[in-house]
């Protein structure tokens, strides 16, 4: 004999605020089945019958992941540690940074295969602090859930129970929080090198018109800034290019686009003004103070090779309170993004892009956003090889005068 269970499409989303910046983490899941899968509290019991609303509840800190415990903190023989990579350069360390456990092997239980993210907290000549606790251990949390549709019953055959926030916590959300501004170490060394270092005009000379994320993350990039947009405002798209990743149903406003590609922003059928500028030559941008109502950069950050001084320059041509919004994926130029980008977690890097605002100084109301698990589109060129769609991470902040 056999029963049936009713599966839905739903999301789940985790909000939590660190030191001042106000965290969500969103993630998708296509086949949530009721009977079998398992939110926290009473989430799933009161999330059957929502009928499309959210649902959420407040968990205190160590309640949803162990609690911190001074247990979790250890000082390690720099010499004890695995930092040699099998293909590549050796791992170096910086304080404030996150590794994975697994150079670590053997202390504290760790085992070989562990890729789990541990903090690096102090650094001296000879040995390391770690930190075992998970990033939010000591935060508390809200956890909300969504039906976004029903699949209608389902035979069921037995299977596996699915922990589903779980899924989420393991993901690597709170890698973004820093302790306090020039307390993680993302500023030394070649962080901001390249693997092709000559001038970006000769890369950028010939037009790329192919899309740099899957249709479906950037749609909701999009739909972020569409969240910002009000008629009649005066637009920023900074870095920009054949797309600017606006929604369809876009409010009129003055679009203007600065980028490297003179045909590229020619192609760009919602740009009201164009301006070809190279901001790693000259950070400095060519408008006048209090100019714009909101800026966006799409998928672009990674190249900049002094981020902190452009992103001075958006407070400055912004006016007083309008946002500025970075946004990015994992996809990217390997030769042309900074050395420092893909050896960070993808959580990290909005650890980074936040403190690029800490250290820029005229910003504040500082937030983050994440959504992962979307399935990917079929006429994406990667959609038989990858399930979802491309994550999207995101940082904003309002200018300060």
């Amino acid at each position: 004999m056999t029963s049936q269970s009713e599966q839905a499409a739903i999301e789940v989303r985790v909000d939590w605020e660190h030191r001042g910046v106000r965290h969500r983490n969103r993630q998708y899941f296509g086949k949530f089945n009721f009977w079998r899968d398992i939110l926290p509290g009473e989430l799933s019991i009161k999330l059957p019958d929502s009928d499309g609303d959210w649902v959420s509840e407040r968990f205190p800190a160590g309640e949803l992941v162990p609690p911190w415990s001074e247990r979790h903190i250890h000082r390690v023989r720099i010499s004890a540690l695995r930092l040699q990579r099998r293909n590549g350069p050796p791992i170096t360390l910086h304080a404030g940074r996150h590794y994975p456990r697994y150079i670590a092997a053997g202390t504290a239980d760790i085992f070989a295969g562990n890729v789990n993210p541990m903090r690096i907290l102090e650094i001296d000549a000879d040995t390391v602090t770690i930190d075992l606790n998970h990033p939010l251990a000591r935060t508390p949390l809200v956890v909300a859930a969504c039906i976004q549709r029903r699949e209608g019953m389902a035979q069921e055959h037995g299977g596996r129970c699915n922990d589903v926030l779980q899924d989420v916590l393991d993901a690597g959300i709170g890698l973004e929080a820093l302790h306090t501004s020039g307390s993680t170490d993302f500023f030394t060394g070649s962080a901001f090198e390249r693997l092709d270092p000559r001038p970006d005009g000769g890369f950028y000379k010939k037009p790329r018109l192919v899309p740099h994320i899957d249709s479906i993350a950037s749609r909701q990039i999009g739909e972020l800034h569409g969240r910002f947009l009000e008629p009649g405002m005066q637009v920023l798209d900074l870095m920009s290019s054949w797309v600017s990743h606006l929604p369809e149903d876009i409010a009129p406003v003055g679009l203007t686009g600065l980028g490297m590609n003179t045909e590229e922003l020619a192609q760009n059928p919602r740009l009201d003004e164009r301006v070809v500028h190279d901001l790693n030559a000259q950070p400095v941008l060519p408008f006048p103070d209090n100019t714009f109502d909101l800026v966006i950069c799409s998928v672009s950050i990674e190249y900049l090779i002094r981020p902190v001084a452009v992103i001075q320059e958006l407070g400055r041509v912004l006016k007083p309170g309008a946002a500025a919004i970075i946004s990015f994926s994992d996809r990217w130029f390997p030769t042309k993004a900074i050395e420092l980008w893909p050896e960070l977690h993808p959580f990290e890097r909005i650890g980074l892009v936040l403190e690029y605002f800490r250290q820029a100084g005229n910003f504040g109301e500082l937030h983050s956003e994440s959504l992962r698990g979307l399935p990917r589109p079929q006429d994406d060129k990667y959609a038989g090889q990858l399930a979802h769609s491309d994550p999207v991470f995101a940082v904003w902040g309002h200018a300060e005068k």
